[in-house]
């Protein structure tokens, strides 16, 4: 199943948690695996505690590990400006593996699922979740 998400460009952080629960729900599945793919390369999905001060310290981290305004060589065959947003991308990853148990995602008290939008335009974006289990 697919979910779909408008984004406003880096650095947005969307919460999905619970349209990928609603996915889960419908699959029927009482115990196994979600997983949740975006394809692209300037789009990354992971964990965390969504709320205020992380929603800008993770771009604030983002920045010093791969600084917007370093030179990369992804700029110089592409000239589109986003050589950070796949550096970023690379280090987050597309997807994530999540265990469900009893029909419900097994989710730390605080932690919720995040997709990271580091591409430097507003995008439409998919994101693939495939459940696995019985």
């Amino acid at each position: 199943m697919e979910i779909g998400i408008e984004t406003r460009g880096e650095p947005d952080i969307i919460d999905i948690t619970m349209k990928v629960e609603k996915v889960v729900s419908e699959t029927g599945i009482r115990n196994g695996i979600a997983n949740i793919f975006v394809p692209g390369s300037t789009g990354a999905v992971t964990t965390m505690e969504y709320e205020p001060g992380l929603l800008k310290d993770l771009p604030n981290t983002l920045e010093r590990v791969a600084p917007s305004n370093a030179s990369y060589e992804h700029e110089k065959t592409w000239h589109d400006g986003n050589g950070h947003s796949h550096v970023r991308a690379a280090i987050i990853g597309p997807s994530i593996t999540i265990p469900i148990r009893n029909g419900a995602l097994r989710l730390g008290t605080w932690q919720q699922v995040v997709f990271l939008e580091l591409d430097t335009r507003p995008r439409s974006r998919r994101i693939i979740v495939t459940c696995l289990g019985e």
